[in-house]
């Protein structure tokens, strides 16, 4: 359900017990601590974040993740590296066609930072593994090119309590969303039905921008600073170069999420 109003949010804090920084991390992070203490940075440090997909959008949040310094990063995918993934995937390189890309992935993120903890695993997420994969996350990325997928994880995030950094791209136009547990509007309430599958067009710069505004929802809620994009679907036009929101409310008869109410993060066995 589309609404006109803008909805007000309060920024959620990250959910893991704060880690000490070493010295290295605090000159790693200076400039970050500056914005967010370090108190902030210990939260990035202490977050586990779960990126599905290693491809056009996955590239720039979990680059972008590993250098602000979130402690562990799981990262999965399926495919390898093709030819045609290099005008967008910047995780890889021409070198690496052929290769799996979490392979690709979790090279390139641990080179870029040794401070944190890489965990690539080559899988199609599906019913039968999502909740295994994605266990002690404290956030899920979407960062897919299929709808089935995208609904598998709303659902998981809705029942594990912690939110779903939604991201969509075509050519260069893209989406995003911060979607919170609660009475926050999930994805099924804003698209109760997939479009059709297809290969699209795509340019990128525009999985570039709309990735990196995925990975900045995710700092901003692990450090409990700004406001999110929760009830609020954010849209990119680059043809025109603007940018652009929609106020999207609470579905009360979405199939995932009417009648659910405020839900809190249930703690998961070891």
């Amino acid at each position: 359900m589309i609404s006109h109003a803008r909805a007000s949010i309060i920024p959620v804090a990250g959910r893991g017990s704060a880690m000490t920084l070493s010295e290295r991390e605090r000159e790693r992070y200076k400039r970050q601590i500056l914005l967010f203490g370090e108190e902030g940075q210990e939260r990035l440090k202490a977050a586990h974040i779960f990126i599905a997909g290693a491809g056009g959008l996955g590239s720039p949040v979990s680059i972008y993740l590993a250098v602000a310094g979130v402690g562990t990063i799981t990262i999965v995918d399926k495919d390898v590296v093709d030819q045609s993934n290099l005008n967008r995937q910047v995780l890889h390189a021409d070198r690496d066609i052929g290769r799996k890309k979490v392979e690709s992935a979790e090279e390139k993120l641990s080179a870029i930072n040794p401070d944190i903890r890489v965990n690539a695993i080559e899988a199609t997420i599906d019913k039968s593994n999502a909740d295994r994969l994605v266990r002690g996350a404290d956030g899920i990325v979407d960062a897919m090119d299929n709808f089935p997928t995208r609904y598998l994880l709303n659902e998981l995030a809705r029942k594990k309590g912690i939110p779903l950094f939604h991201g969509a791209i075509r050519g260069m136009h893209g989406q995003a969303m911060t979607i919170l547990p609660g009475d926050f509007p999930c994805l099924a309430c804003i698209f109760p039905r997939a479009p059709p599958a297809e290969v699209f067009p795509v340019v990128g710069t525009t999985p570039g921008i709309i990735g990196t505004i995925q990975a900045n929802e995710v700092i901003k809620y692990l450090t409990g600073t700004g406001e999110l994009l929760a009830g609020r679907l954010f849209l990119w036009d680059g043809i025109a170069a603007r940018a652009d929101e929609i106020a999207v409310e609470r579905d009360p008869g979405c199939r995932v999420c009417s009648g659910t109410g405020p839900q809190k993060r249930k703690k998961e066995k070891p």
